[in-house]
């Protein structure tokens, strides 16, 4: 027998961790939302007006990554089509999330896909931009509807595309005959909006609705919910939950961030074909988490980007807290190796910044007295992160 039978024939054997897995992933749809009743509510009756005809006011919603931001627009979308289908209404609730690929990269692709939603086949490529606004036009106002386009990562489409999409999605209910179209923009950047043009400001932020973050408490009830569809009975030892609501309350009360815990701890007990999900299963967990994080976003850095973090991690190797001059000549070192062109001082100063909001590194200002501030960077990775990032810089540019 070959040892790959021999693994499939043991996982066979082993009691099931698993009654639904999907309970744990984000794409899971709940039947309640613990601890969003207020946003729920709040969100309901922002909406109610489309039940009867009507253009609900455009809204945004904030809030740290994993706070319920998605799952509740999309939960009392899902609720407000269907009740309107009841009423003898016609509201259509469209989904787009700009951070993935080939969908809201560019004004035009965005534009395609919400057009192919209403309907109407848009080619990807080759058509002149306002030939396909005319099309997104036309599948709008082909019938009378009310229209709910929610707008997960709202920054992200205005980082790639700049605010005039958002401009004219704003204003194009002055020239529909038959639709209307409301807007829920979805952000994790609370100060996002004042980024945006006036214009765009006034008409896209009529209401405003907060998310803030679970407690480790609210964590548990969250997680007990979904453990009790996820897994077969007494399969959980005691303190699992406790501990992955813990550890994602100091990650900002990030409730995605427990639900993986748990999932990728059950799926680790799985593997080895165990009976029961420890504890011990939990700490493996979060260490796989925080390397498949680590390198994904490394992977997807622009080439600079990538030459910053190499140098950081190059100087985190003699020295816990790292200035800004030192990475920037560790930069122009390694630019030099590579036969890259440079950036400035205050243009490296930014990547930095940037990569501080990826939480791949963490920086402070310090006070150096008569000498003035600084900025101070480390970075905040177990070791097993670490030496998996480092191997990946290594890889990429030696």
């Amino acid at each position: 027998m070959t040892d790959t039978n021999n693994i499939f024939t043991k996982f066979l054997a082993s009691k099931p961790i698993f009654s639904n897995r999907d309970a744990l992933t984000i794409s899971f749809k709940p039947e309640t939302i613990p601890h969003r009743e207020k946003q729920v509510n709040d969100l309901g009756r922002i909406l109610a007006p489309a039940l009867k005809g009507g253009r609900p006011s455009n809204i945004f919603l904030y809030g740290r990554p994993g706070t319920g931001k998605t799952l509740v627009s999309r939960f009392v979308g899902s609720e407000l089509e269907k009740i309107s289908g009841e009423n003898g209404q016609s509201v259509k609730v469209m989904y787009v999330n700009c951070k993935m690929k080939k969908i809201a990269d560019t004004e035009y692709r965005l534009l395609a896909e919400l057009s192919k939603a209403l309907g109407k086949e848009v080619p990807f490529t080759g058509l002149p931009t306002d030939q396909v606004y005319n099309a997104f036009f036309d599948a709008l106002d082909s019938r009378k509807q009310t229209i709910i386009l929610i707008v997960d990562e709202i920054d992200t489409l205005v980082q790639k595309t700049g605010d005039e999409i958002l401009y004219n999605l704003t204003r194009i209910n002055q020239d529909l005959n038959n639709s209307k179209l409301s807007i829920i923009g979805i952000t994790n950047n609370l100060g996002f909006i004042e980024t945006l043009d006036p214009r765009v400001k006034s008409s896209l932020s009529e209401e405003e609705l907060i998310f803030p973050p679970y407690n480790a408490l609210q964590l548990q009830d969250i997680l007990k919910n979904r453990a009790s569809i996820a897994f077969t009975q007494d399969v959980l030892q005691p303190g699992v939950i406790e501990k992955c609501a813990a550890l994602a309350a100091q990650e900002h009360g990030d409730a995605r961030r427990a639900l993986d815990l748990l999932r990728v701890a059950g799926e680790l007990s799985e593997r080895n074909s165990h009976e029961k999900v420890s504890i011990e299963h939990v700490d493996d967990a979060e260490e796989k988490i925080d390397v498949d994080r680590v390198v994904e976003t490394v992977k997807s850095m622009p080439k600079q980007s990538q030459i910053v973090l190499y140098s950081i991690v190059f100087l985190a190797e003699k020295t816990k807290e790292i200035q800004t001059g030192e990475v920037f000549d560790k930069y122009q070192e390694i630019c030099k190796q590579q036969g890259i062109k440079t950036l400035t001082t205050r243009r490296v100063s930014d990547l930095i910044s940037e990569l501080d909001l990826s939480s791949v590194i963490s920086t402070k200002i310090v006070s150096k007295g008569r000498y003035g501030r600084t900025r101070v960077i480390s970075l905040n990775l177990s070791d097993t992160v670490y030496n998996k990032l480092k191997n990946l810089l290594e890889e990429i540019f030696l």
